[in-house]
């Protein structure tokens, strides 16, 4: 067989292969039941219109901090499962690349220099050689491989994503703990210092007989009781910063100078557009890693169909061989071979029939993990809108709580002066303040930390990596 005869019949079966249909199941997206809205309704605080896709990219900006803003960019340059996450993407984008090297022949190169002797005679063989091998892929067993590497490729391409949406709820989570800490901090320390002015002032009026001994030590057990409380608050204070320098990929105590100066927390937004159910399968991307997993697994299936089928191999070699180098490239030295193999399996034992079932039962496995995770979303979300508003109402009635509190703490401040009530009402009321601003001081903090779980729900956040950050664009 010449050689334009063999370029010809590999052209025809390269043709023939194009047109081939891959054997097993293609992949279909599963139809999934979703509520037409969200059951906890909207009212002033929620909106049904479709959040806007800019703002649900950086919802943090939405909370007018720019130091959470900049905490957020250091941790996706320096978070190191981000790292993990993008390491974890260029493996699975070589195994993409592997997994399509199948599709095309493989050709090798020998070239040997062999000395030998035989009695008294010394002789040199020299050889050249050039092998190829082809495997037609007439059934779609290397196709549906390639294609179930592409869809893990995509799955981990999500991953990284929802590796972004869950970074940059984590960084805003820890940075409002940190700031709620430092908040009730100065609560707790603002009254310790108004009970000690007021144990001092009893004590004087003990000393003068003017005061019991019972009013003095009510005092100074209120003073230690609010002592008790602030170790607790500098404890919680600690392990927030030394988490957040974590997530940012530094080590505990090396947090910036301004995150330990006292500020504010951010004002929360007068309302968020939550759009409806259907729009966070489009959105989460651990949603959409889920179904790349099922598609890569539907492939799975049929590859392993594939190997019911016969396989066809093209294989061909050149070689030159001689006595002398010169001689090497002469026409007598020249050998060359061409021909097709089949192997067809017969009898093996029930092993790829087995194996069918197993990537079968993977392929169910992945349809109920991408319907679970649908659910576990739902539920997310659901909790979040609900958490979001009810905090707002509890919030307004402690509002009403500390300032009712605060007119009876002083109220009873001036009763007790005056001598017409016991110590144990100034007591009672500066307790009750104190646990009022506290919770006061919680649920202020409370409120943003649903925002945020409220947009991390909502699958905001994955598209805010920059260019620069990611290792190529396919990551975006």
């Amino acid at each position: 067989m010449n050689f334009q005869t063999s370029l010809l019949l590999v052209l025809s079966l390269w043709l023939l292969l194009a047109g081939c249909a891959k054997v097993g199941p293609d992949y279909v997206e599963p139809a999934q039941e979703l509520p037409a809205s969200w059951q906890a309704g909207a009212d002033g605080r929620l909106r049904v219109d479709p959040p806007d896709p800019e703002l649900l990219a950086e919802w943090w900006t939405l909370l007018g901090d720019p130091l959470l803003r900049d905490l957020i960019q250091q941790a996706i340059a320096g978070n190191l499962d981000l790292q993990q996450a993008k390491y974890r993407l260029t493996e699975a984008r070589a195994q993409r690349d592997l997994s399509s090297a199948g599709l095309f022949p493989g050709v090798d190169f020998s070239g040997s220099v062999t000395r030998g002797r035989v009695g008294d005679t010394d002789s040199t063989r020299y050889s050249l050689g050039f092998d190829a091998a082809w495997e037609l892929d007439l059934f779609g067993g290397v196709r549906r491989t390639v294609e179930a590497a592409e869809a893990q490729f995509a799955a981990s391409r999500e991953d990284l994503r929802d590796v972004l949406v869950t970074l940059a709820a984590e960084v805003a989570l820890n940075y409002i703990d940190m700031r709620t800490f430092q908040a009730r901090l100065q609560i707790a320390n603002q009254n310790l210092a108004a009970q000690e002015e007021t144990y001092a002032l009893t004590e004087a009026r003990y000393l003068a007989g003017l005061s019991s001994e019972l009013a003095l030590q009510q005092a100074r057990y209120l003073v230690s009781g609010t002592r008790t409380q602030i170790p607790n608050l500098q404890t919680g204070l600690a392990r927030t910063e030394n988490l957040l320098a974590v997530l940012l990929g530094r080590p505990p105590g090396s947090l910036d100078r301004r995150l330990l100066t006292l500020a504010p927390l951010p004002n929360l937004p007068p309302s968020v557009a939550v759009g409806i159910p259907a729009d966070i399968l489009r959105r989460r991307p651990d949603i959409r890693r889920a179904e790349r997993n099922l598609a890569a697994q539907t492939a799975q299936v049929g590859a392993a169909v594939a190997d019911l089928y016969p396989s066809f191999t093209l294989g061909g070699s050149i070689g030159l061989d001689a006595l002398s180098a010169g001689r090497l490239f002469n026409s007598g030295s020249r050998s060359s071979s061409f021909g097709p193999r089949v192997n067809l399996p017969i009898f093996d034992g029930g092993a790829i029939r087995a194996n069918i079932q197993v990537q079968s039962s993977r392929q169910e496995a992945a349809l109920a993990e991408y319907r679970a995770t649908v659910l576990a979303a739902l539920q997310e979300v659901e909790d979040s809108l609900t958490a979001y508003v009810r905090e707002q109402e509890r919030n307004l009635s402690l509002r009403e709580s500390v300032e009712a509190a605060r007119q009876a703490s002083m109220l009873a401040e001036i009763q007790f002066q005056a001598g017409l009530v016991n110590f144990s009402e100034v007591l009672n009321a500066r307790g009750s303040l104190l646990s009022f601003e506290d919770q006061l001081a919680q649920s202020a903090g409370t409120m943003i930390l649903n925002l945020i779980r409220l947009y991390k729900a909502l699958g905001g956040g994955w598209m805010s990596i920059l260019p620069e950050q990611a290792t190529t664009t396919e990551e975006l």
